[in-house]
């Protein structure tokens, strides 16, 4: 039985930017998934030849701190010491939002324009100061670039920096994404697998997927499934659902269930539904967030694989390109619950996976807030 593992959200939101703006109302992080954020960033961006450095040592604290304020504090006490420290830098592009300007509501409400104005000043500070961020990351990584097989402490500081510049140009792209200039952020992201193929560590051709779906580039999406949806490899929401969509798209639009079921399906339409019944054996939970029978919340920061958490974070992405395939969600919304016909005990026995886990409503409650 494979063990619930959780992995780390490829397409989380902004802190500052996104997440931030809604803890007026709920808070849309938990503790234990912020708390596995923190592990992340010490793993990723902290390394045995920091110790003794005041700039790393604050930031060390940083990334424990639970209060938001109190992380920026830090980074910015961290800044001082050094104003080149980029994972300072980082941490106040994911979180800080004192530049913001205040929201101005009329007769009580925010207007529509006005918030979609405010969210995007916020994205544009953040990706400034990852631009930042990047220019200090570079120098660093290229100069341990060429010592990193003097000795295991050179070689962890280069491991450290490799971290630090991927994931800044991954959020660059991502803002580059967010601000409406797609194609900029999909020449990113090749430039970023083709430089570090065998970095797994951000799933960035998820991203990629996200971003080649928004301008519609199709055969590009299949060519990334070709090579990331392998036997081999592990299995995602986004990976499984998408190769549906694409099964789909080639025949959702003319599909009728009346005339299915007189003439039966095509060939075709056949292979679409066993796509369907792929994605749904792997992530039962999508198909509902996905046809709007249960109300989204914002995705958290880590995902649980084939369970609710996971199903969120891939419906709030990726709805929209399911919306904009004709008829692929009439289509997903006729077939999807024969997959429990061909295994009606998922628990049990699965078809083309591992029995479904028993786990993951415990797990799922760590990470998703409001669940009791």
């Amino acid at each position: 039985m494979p063990e619930c593992k959780v992995w780390r959200n490829p397409l989380n939101l902004f802190r500052g930017s996104e997440y931030q703006r809604y803890n007026w109302q709920v808070k849309p992080l938990t503790y234990y998934d912020m708390n596995l954020s923190a592990q992340d960033h010490q793993t990723f961006f902290t390394c045995e030849s920091d110790a003794g450095k005041q700039e790393f040592e604050i930031m060390q604290r940083a990334w424990r701190e639970r209060n938001p304020q109190s992380r920026i504090k830090a980074a910015k006490d961290a800044l001082e010491k050094n104003p080149e420290c980029c994972t300072a830098i980082i941490l106040l592009a994911e979180e800080d939002t004192s530049s913001e300007c205040m929201y101005i509501t009329l007769n009580g409400r925010m207007t529509v324009k006005f918030f979609q104005k405010a969210a995007e000043k916020r994205l544009c500070n953040a990706e400034k100061m990852f631009k930042q961020a990047y220019k200090t990351a570079e120098i660093s990584y290229r100069k341990s670039q060429q010592t990193q097989h003097q000795n295991l402490q050179h070689e962890a500081t280069y491991r450290r920096d490799t971290n630090v510049i991927v994931y800044i140009k991954r959020r660059l792209a991502m803002c580059a994404r967010k601000l409406g200039r797609t194609r900029e952020a999909i020449k990113m992201m090749r430039e970023l697998m083709k430089e570090f193929p065998t970095l797994n560590l951000f799933n960035i051709h998820e991203n990629l997927i996200d971003a080649l779906l928004e301008v519609q580039a199709y055969a590009d999406v299949q060519a990334l499934l070709a090579k990331y949806d392998d036997i081999s490899l592990p299995k995602s929401a986004a990976i499984c659902y998408t190769a549906a969509l694409l099964k789909a798209r080639a025949v959702a639009d003319k599909f009728s269930p009346d005339t299915a079921s007189k003439r039966g399906l095509s060939t075709a339409e056949m292979t679409a539904v066993e796509a369907i019944h792929r994605a749904v054996e792997f992530n039962p939970h999508c198909p509902k967030y996905l046809l709007e029978m249960k109300s989204l919340i914002l995705p958290p920061e880590h995902i649980l694989k084939r369970g609710d958490s996971e199903a969120i974070a891939y419906a709030f992405f990726h709805l929209p390109h399911w919306k904009k395939v004709d008829g692929a969600l009439n289509l997903l919304h006729c077939t999807w619950e024969g997959t429990f016909r061909m295994i009606p005990y998922p628990l049990e026995k699965g078809h083309l996976f591992y029995p479904y886990p028993t786990c993951t409503e415990s797990a799922d409650r760590e990470l998703l807030p409001g669940i009791e």
